[in-house]
């Protein structure tokens, strides 16, 4: 397939799903259980995304230094600190394990 076909459909899907978005009536969007699953989805997949970044590389299952980065981060959100402490934990200790040879 031509890549710009590609690219073609990917802009027409994308533009169709927007639509649709905006076709929703208001009331439907107001039920108690779309406005749960609005709030709950985007946590869902950013968790996913963090621990496939974190425990996998291609088609490979690893545990490497990003496993103790993670660890680190979740260990400095369990202790309230803030956003940008959590991110300079999962940095310094991810590249502390990997100067260490792990």
């Amino acid at each position: 397939m031509n890549v710009w076909i590609a690219i073609g459909i990917t802009v027409a899907g994308c533009y169709a799903v927007k639509l649709a978005g905006l076709l929703v009536p208001a009331g439907a969007l107001e039920r108690p259980a779309v406005r749960r699953l609005a709030a709950l989805l985007p946590v869902a997949l950013l968790a996913a995304l963090t621990a496939q970044q974190t425990f996998s590389t291609g088609q490979d299952l690893v545990l490497d230094a990003r496993v103790a980065g993670l660890a680190a981060a979740g260990l400095a959100l369990v202790l309230r600190a803030p956003f940008l402490v959590v991110v300079a934990a999962a940095v310094l200790v991810t590249a502390g394990v990997r100067a260490l040879g792990w």
